[in-house]
């Protein structure tokens, strides 16, 4: 299992969040996200891309900062 942090700019809602939660729970080989205002905690299955959670949050409207 992997573990995946990002910190994320543009997030201010519950909305936003939930956006966050169902994109990256699209992902193949996510196995779970927690997500909260300005950032996410993402638990994925070994080989996971990286840049395929970056893409999807980015995807959603919001920017990775760091993580």
């Amino acid at each position: 299992m992997a573990t995946f942090s990002f910190d994320i700019e543009g997030m201010s809602c519950g909305h936003c969040v939930r956006a966050v939660e169902n994109a990256l729970s699209e992902v193949a080989g996510v196995r779970g996200a927690e997500v909260r205002v300005g950032h996410a905690d993402v638990d994925a299955e070994e080989g996971t891309s990286r840049d395929a959670l970056v893409s999807a949050i980015e995807e959603e409207g919001y920017q990775v900062v760091g993580g």
